[in-house]
């Protein structure tokens, strides 16, 4: 995500598509049923031939319910009842809408794009409306949250926890810990985040410069320590590299 921020990307260039305008009534006859001229599912408006899916998209498939119609929403719910199969994704998250963003990434690359649907996302005409706009502006911020969400794991890898009945919680770091391979082990610290409730349980370097300044030759060689996001765990040696809470 960060990838493609830093480079412009736009998700405005590949969410709206070239080619035929269908109606709501022509994508219907492309169910993949005997007699349809063909087999297509639609995504954020976007309409996909997915014959070469046949056996998960045709009748009898595991996602047949997606073929012939737009169901954006179920690709971020997984609801696959007849009310979870709409286009309306008006309260979905960015995180959601993240989610739809990799479906569309997988169906572009996997998948013939054949045209645009008219309806929620597209007029008439095959120009965007406002719908698509305010799904591209969620995207857009997903995929930035995405970007400082993976800065965040960078700067604070999340600790190892265990927990029992018998021995209450164990928190510890490694060289590995969060699924981050670092230089460094870290001590057990809670990290309140901006904008996300509670506090989590991260590994914080110890010495060197903090997160950003790794250039500058005046710092008080504490790392991330007295960042104002972090809070020591009650009970623990503050030079720990593990804490256990009892029960």
């Amino acid at each position: 995500a960060a990838w493609l921020l830093g480079r412009g990307f736009d998700p405005r260039a590949w969410l709206r598509p070239r080619g035929r305008v269908l109606s709501a009534a022509e994508l219907r006859r492309h169910r993949g049923a005997r007699g349809d001229p063909g087999l297509y599912l639609a995504l954020l408006g976007r309409v996909f031939d997915v014959q070469p899916g046949r056996g998960h998209y045709g009748p009898g498939g595991a996602y047949s319910g997606l073929a012939g119609r737009d169901a954006t929403r179920a690709f971020a719910t997984g609801d696959f009842t007849p009310s979870g199969l709409v286009d309306d994704v008006s309260a979905l998250s960015p995180a959601e809408m993240l989610t739809i963003h990799s479906w569309l990434s997988f169906y572009s690359a996997n998948y013939a794009c054949v045209g645009k649907l008219v309806g929620r996302f597209y007029d008439e005409n095959g120009a965007p409306t406002e719908a698509l706009r305010q799904a591209e502006a969620a995207i857009e911020e997903g995929l930035k949250f995405k970007a400082e969400s993976d800065q965040w794991k960078k700067q604070f890898p999340p600790c190892n926890s265990e927990w029992s009945s018998a021995k209450g919680s164990r928190f510890w770091c490694s060289r590995q810990s969060g699924g981050v391979t670092r230089d460094w082990t870290g001590v057990p610290r809670k990290l309140y985040r901006p904008g996300s409730r509670g506090s989590h349980c991260v590994c914080v370097r110890t010495s060197g410069p903090p997160w950003g300044q790794e250039g500058s030759a005046q710092h008080s060689n504490r790392g991330d320590l007295d960042n104002p996001h972090l809070q020591q765990y009650d009970g623990c040696h503050p030079w720990a590299e593990q804490c256990i809470l009892s029960s």
